[in-house]
């Protein structure tokens, strides 16, 4: 196996002791470097890299060509980035948000619970949705792939459409609602002086987390409440209507609703 280290920065980290990578000052980039050079074998300052974040992605040899993963994990073949908005415009490489979706091509024995072993909730073939961070990174059998625990797949999509996504454990899947067009008073707003809604309705629920014993705890949300939720929690979607949707833990609904 081979390692890539992939060092991230920000638009306002200086590099003035890097003179050929001038552009990295203006926007977020990608610096790869090989692990046979060491960082410190390419004569960076180090006070460069405060604030990086420093990301290992596994190259497996192609000698092997199969992988089992163990426990409640899961190897997931990751979806390539969307090139095109949902009207069809191509977008630049910049604007391409990294994929929350794959495949899984392979599952663990499960959950080991005590004594008990709790079978996986997904399947091979199943097309997931998964945490934004979550996992290991690896190029495998020549594609992108993540291996990751089971408790951070958000759900498994029957459709296309992430309005017909199904929660897995605790999660909990919302419509936010429309933002408001109008102040109180009256005024219109723009674009910009609107204000995400941390309000929505509730479209799916998982069948809960597991106790000690292994057995599943119900969710106290349901199917259509109206609920408020923790503003920033949860991964967010785009559905083919247009409309959004958040998937995020139980635990992050603060309160439901009612007229």
């Amino acid at each position: 196996m081979a390692t890539t280290l992939q060092l991230t920065g920000s638009p306002s980290l200086a590099l003035k002791a890097l003179p050929s990578f001038e552009g990295l000052k203006r926007s977020p980039s990608t610096l790869r470097v090989p692990t046979s050079l060491g960082a410190s074998g390419v004569g960076f300052d180090r006070r460069c890299f405060r604030g990086l974040v420093v990301k290992a992605t596994t190259v497996v040899s192609p000698k092997f060509t199969s992988l089992k993963p163990l426990g409640d994990r899961v190897l997931v073949k990751i979806k390539a980035s969307e090139e095109k908005t949902g009207g069809g415009i191509l977008l630049p490489t910049t604007a391409q948000s990294k994929p929350q979706g794959g495949v899984v091509v392979a599952v663990g024995e499960g959950k080991s619970i005590g004594k008990k072993t709790i079978d996986p909730s997904v399947l091979t073939g199943a097309q997931i949705v998964y945490s934004k961070y979550a996992g290991t990174e690896m190029e495998f059998n020549g594609a992108n792939h993540l291996i990751l625990k089971e408790e951070d797949i958000v759900g498994v999509l029957e459709t296309d459409d992430v309005k017909d996504l199904k929660p897995l454990n605790d999660r909990v899947l919302i419509k936010v609602a429309e933002v408001e067009e109008k102040t109180a008073g009256g005024l219109l707003l723009t674009e910009a002086a609107k204000e995400k809604p941390s309000i929505g309705t509730v479209i799916a629920v998982g069948p809960g987390p597991l106790d000690e014993e292994g057995n599943r705890v119900p969710l106290t949300v349901s199917t259509g409440s109206t609920v408020l939720y923790s503003k920033y929690a949860g991964s967010e979607f785009k559905g083919e209507d247009g409309s959004d949707y958040i998937a995020l833990r139980a635990s992050d609904v603060m309160a439901i609703l009612s007229s």
